[in-house]
């Protein structure tokens, strides 16, 4: 196991930078998702740690060695692409292989690594047919199992399920899980969709415009976002936000929204600033009740028809984020 450690990295295209000055400290056998948007930066920073991308500024420490420029063939990793990558006229058990014998390792090694990682992957009785005899989710199992028999010191998955139908994706997240759990090899998984990020990480990295928006444990992130982007991308359905005006009064600060006024404490006591600011609540927290012991009120917009007014209670559980 091999901890990674990014030390203010930037990556520069001509006058154009679209990775800022990112700090990440990957624990060793931890594994870290960076998720974001489209063209937020997170494959060009996995690309980076590979040896894929140079990189334009900063340290990258790999097991505690500088690999700034260090070429991918000698970093110890193994990467596992979107695209599957497969050699189509070679069988199963030679793409596994094939890495192994340009290495020059010798043939036993080479037939117990393919046959172990067949076993985890349970495509054994596939090793002698060829890519296009495969389902996709085959494909990937195979596509993983050549990184396996590396036995690298860390993975990195560049959205390695996308190319998947619902159902196979669920099946192989289960998969990807079970086989961190077993190797406990340090790993960095970059995908577009939170589901997988918030069901596979240990932690999550969200990345905005080749910036760091947030650090930490999945539950973490929803609970306690650490800016409207954050609370507004993680969570499915989204926050609920709406502009609000902070004040105080002889109870501690006060939330007005229209013309409803509400005490609020802020998260674990942390003091609010006064003036305007943007409420956020989860969905899972607004409850019905009766009027009278409405928190605010408004029009619940939904499919069924015939429910014009319906009281809404904010939780305690709301969330409150800067303007």
């Amino acid at each position: 196991m091999t901890a990674i450690t990014l030390r203010q990295i930037r990556k520069t295209y001509s006058s154009l930078q679209v990775i800022h000055d990112i700090d990440i400290a990957i624990a060793s056998g931890e594994f870290l998702v960076l998720v974001g948007p489209s063209g937020c930066g997170k494959s060009t920073l996995l690309r980076m740690i590979a040896g894929l991308e140079e990189i334009s500024g900063g340290i990258l420490e790999i097991g505690g060695k500088v690999v700034n420029a260090l070429p991918p063939s000698d970093r110890d990793i193994a990467m596992v692409f979107q695209d599957y990558a497969l050699y189509p006229h070679m069988s199963v058990r030679e793409n596994m292989a094939f890495g192994l014998k340009m290495r020059g390792t010798a043939e036993d090694t080479i037939d117990r690594r393919v046959s172990h990682a067949a076993d985890i992957l349970k495509i054994q009785p596939f090793l002698d047919r060829r890519p296009a005899q495969l389902s996709g989710g085959q494909r990937q199992r195979v596509a993983m199992g050549r990184a396996i028999v590396r036995e690298p010191s860390a993975f990195l998955f560049d959205e390695p399920l996308s190319n998947l139908d619902a159902a196979l994706r669920v099946e192989m997240r289960l998969e990807i899980a079970k086989l961190h759990n077993r190797m406990k090899a340090t790993t960095v998984y970059v995908t577009h969709d939170q589901v997988e990020a918030m069901t596979l990480a240990d932690r999550i990295v969200v990345l905005n415009a080749g910036r760091i928006e947030q650090i930490g444990q999945p539950l973490d992130l929803y609970h306690r976002p650490a800016s409207l982007f954050v609370a507004r991308f993680i969570g499915s359905p989204t926050m609920n936000t709406v502009p609000v005006t902070v004040g105080s009064d002889r109870r501690g600060s006060t939330i007005r929204l229209k013309e409803r006024i509400m005490p609020m404490t802020g998260d674990a006591g942390r003091p609010i600033p006064a003036g305007e600011a943007i409420l956020g609540i989860r969905p899972e927290d607004l409850v019905t009740c009766p009027k009278e012991d409405a928190w605010f009120s408004g029009e619940l917009r939904c499919r069924t028809a015939g429910q014009p007014d319906i009281w809404l209670r904010g939780d305690r559980r709301g969330t409150y984020a800067d303007g």
